[in-house]
This record gives structure tokens, sequence and C-alpha cells, in this order.
């Protein structure tokens, strides 16, 4: 939700409930940070010292912002008003003033050279933007430009020849395989390291505004502990999401060796496999229940006009309603704005939403969904 709280179509509070309020009733909340694991004897211990015994981990650890491995990029977001970032409560209200206020030059957008969560967010303000700029009257004084590390503009072609057009048709500039290395507030400079350069070499665009997306990781309690791969990830097998070394240990979402997406979507589903496999390895069974690595990015295009991707582990169509989701479509923004919120908190906290294949298979008369 923190794309349109960016965009000003949200508020921060809307995207909040205290932690109180959503968890079970009957769950013991310790409120302490997890900060060692000790796999091999089954515990962990917390902030305060205090060592924790247990049968069975189920790691959802999340991921952490390393805005300090940009250089001058804290500084930049604590002290330039025209720096921003939707990914953090701290920065998130800078964004809409700082897109309202700026006159003419260069709009940078940026996407790091880490896996990232929402991976799509980090477009959907470019486009956003763009649109505010065009409401205002300025959009032909600026210079919209999206500087990402990747080199395609989004991993499923079916959904990228969409967003293609739409670069194109609104004259957003894509600049790919540059990573954001360093800002210079006081002169307004972003320095991009060019990731196809052979000898290293980095660029220099002066901004007029900036949103940045930090580098991502597992917390660094989570990855100097046993529980990760060598990337840092906890290492899950993919279908079963049980860890690979550690018969007692599941894990899902952010900080997982899962080779899909991050989003809150792919937890939904996720948490359907562990809830069922967790429950056999209790009962001394085996872990039967399979993720096929389904994910969906709901990539708002506009004010009202959403594409809604779905897909798997393979980079295949998953869409759950029986029309092309690749389209820009108001219905998919409602959804994205209105619907999904509620399923958030009213269905995936709440244990009861376990993703769309259900809704899919309704949506597809039972037959299973139509293969783009």
């Amino acid at each position: 939700m923190w794309t349109l709280v960016g965009a000003g179509l949200k508020t921060l509070g809307q995207s909040q409930r205290p932690m109180s309020s959503v968890l079970p009733s009957n769950c013991d909340w310790i409120k302490e940070s997890a900060v060692k694991f000790d796999p091999k004897n089954n515990s962990l211990t917390t902030s305060s010292g205090k060592q924790i015994q247990y049968d069975y981990l189920v790691v959802a650890a999340g991921l952490q912002l390393n805005y300090d491995q940009v250089k001058g990029l804290t500084e930049a977001l604590q002290s330039d008003p025209q720096v921003c970032s939707n990914y953090d409560p701290k920065y998130v209200t800078k964004t809409f003033p700082a897109l309202e206020a700026i006159q003419s030059g260069n709009a940078i957008f940026t996407f790091p050279n880490t896996p990232v969560k929402c991976g799509g967010a980090a477009q959907k303000i470019v486009y956003l933007g763009e649109e505010i700029f065009r409401n205002k009257g300025t959009r032909d004084k600026i210079d919209v430009l999206y500087n990402t590390s990747q080199s395609v503009i989004f991993g499923v072609e079916k959904y990228a020849a969409t967003l293609r057009n739409i670069v194109q048709q609104r004259h957003i500039k894509v600049n790919y395989r540059h990573n954001l290395v360093e800002v210079k507030p006081d002169s307004r400079e972003a320095v991009f390291q060019l990731l196809d350069s052979e000898k290293g070499e980095t660029t220099t665009f002066s901004y007029s505004f900036l949103h940045a997306v930090p580098p991502m990781s597992a917390p660094d309690e989570v990855r100097s502990s046993p529980l990760v791969n060598a990337d840092g990830w906890v290492d899950v097998h993919k279908h079963t999401l049980q860890h690979t070394k550690f018969h007692n240990v599941f894990a899902l979402g952010d900080c997982t060796s899962l080779p899909t997406s991050k989003t809150a979507a792919a937890v939904a589903s996720q948490f359907g496999v562990l809830k069922h496999n967790l429950s056999a390895v209790i009962k001394g069974k085996q872990s039967t229940h399979s993720y096929d690595g389904y994910s969906s990015c709901p990539l708002v295009t506009g004010r009202n006009k959403c594409v809604l991707a779905e897909f798997d582990y393979d980079g295949h169509p998953m869409e759950t309603f029986p029309v092309d989701q690749s389209k820009e479509r108001w219905s998919m923004y409602q959804m994205k704005a209105h619907v999904m919120p509620q399923l958030y908190f009213h269905g995936l906290l709440k244990g009861i939403y376990e993703g769309p294949a259900m809704f899919r298979k309704v949506m597809h008369l039972g037959m299973g969904e139509k293969k783009h």
C-alpha cells in the first residue's frame, strides 16, 4: 500500500494495525527480537539474552533495508526533501510532496542490484509520478528516468511487453543495468555503477527528484545463523518450505531462498503449503504439499489503472481472472487498492486466506487457468 501512500492516494495510517490487534488470542507474544539461532540444539536467543527452546521453528523474518550500503543515501533521505523512498515508513510520506514540488529537471527512480520485496513497487511509483507531472502541467519540463540494475523491465515477458509499450508511449526513459551507488545531496547528484562495464565504470546524473529503492537482504541476525545458504537466505526446499538441513524448521516469505518474487501474494500461497506440511511433520508424517512458486505483482500504472501480473516459478502466467491481465484495467486497480488490503488484514493475518488458487479454479470453471 505504500506505493499508494507515496502517490497521495492513501495515508500511512491506513496501512497499519497495532500488533496486539492482529495476533491470535492464544498466541504467547514475546516482545523481544530473536538475535541468535542454534538449530542443532533447537533453541534461539532473544535480545535480552533469554534462551528459548522449541520443538518446531517457523522463520518469517522478512527483509532488511540496507540504505547505508549506498554512500550518502541516508544523509540525503534525512536532509533533502526531494529524496524519498516508498519502502520505509520514515520516508514514504516524503514522496508525494516531492512529486508535487518538482518543476523541472530529472526525476529519477531506482532499482537496486539485490533481490527486493515487491519488485514492482520500484516502477509503480514511476508511472504514478509521471501521471502527477502530466496533471500538474509540468511534464514537458521533467525528464522521467527509471534507472534499474536489471536487464529487463519485468521478469515475465507477457507483462514486460505491456510495460515496454507504456514507457515508450509515456516517454519514460529506462536505463538498464544502472545501479545506484552514491547520492550527493549537496550538489543533487546520483552516481550509478554501470553493471555491464568490465572496468566498473560509473555515470552521474543530476536530479531534481530521486526515489531510491535500497539494497535488501535477510536480517543480519538471520544471515549470521546456520539457517542460511551461501547467499544469505534461509535454505528451504522450494516446494515443501521445509529446511534442507533441519527437518523441524520451516520458513516462508522474503527471507527465504525460494526462487520467486518476494511478495505478500507469494506468502499467502506459501502459508497454505507450510500449514499442511508442518502439521504433517508434527504428526510424524512427510511433507506432501507442494508450492509452485506462485507470486503476484499488481503493477499500478495510473490512479485508476493496473496490470495484475501472476506467475509461477517458471515464469508462466497463472492468472486468476478469465481476462487478459496483461492489459491495464480499472477493475484490477480497484482490486489492488481496496480488496487486497482487506484480504491481508482479515484473511492472510487470520490464517484464512491461502492465495487465489481456489478462486482461479472457480473463475476458470474448474478447468485450470488458460496458459498464455
